[in-house]
């Protein structure tokens, strides 16, 4: 027969390791400002898990959403923009080993990536598409 102390024992080690298995979540919010000259942003981000859809950003609004990033480092958002002829894909959060970037700010040059410890970086430029 086991003792009630052993079993106190086993139950609270039990529980420290179930505790300490669980990933570390964190809530994360992304916002990409339009400051274009004159132009409608169109924005489509998506996740493995989460697809944001397509959206008009008009000049000088901006859109955002909220995530959870895992302790793992395998949350990733990708965005696809678009704007008259040219269009621009980028990793707007790739986990561990990428900076955290809370605003992304699309210029007529490309988008840039601002956070609290850098001014901005550049993240990607625009590339024209071919138009039949």
């Amino acid at each position: 027969m086991v003792s009630h102390k052993r079993l106190l024992t086993a139950v609270c080690l039990a529980t420290v390791v179930i505790v300490m298995a669980q990933p570390s979540i964190q809530e994360l919010t992304v916002h990409v400002a339009n400051k274009l000259s004159n132009k409608i942003l169109i924005v489509h981000c998506r996740s493995k898990d989460d697809d944001l859809g397509a959206l008009d950003v008009e000049v000088g609004a901006e859109m955002s959403w909220r995530f959870d990033s895992n302790a793992m480092g395998s949350t990733l958002f990708w965005c696809n923009l678009a704007v008259e002829d040219k269009r621009l894909s980028f990793e707007a959060y790739g986990g561990e080993g990428m900076p955290y970037y809370g605003y992304l700010i699309v210029y007529d040059d490309g988008v840039y990536g601002k956070n609290f410890v850098t001014n901005k970086n550049l993240m990607g430029r625009w590339r024209r598409i071919w138009v039949p």
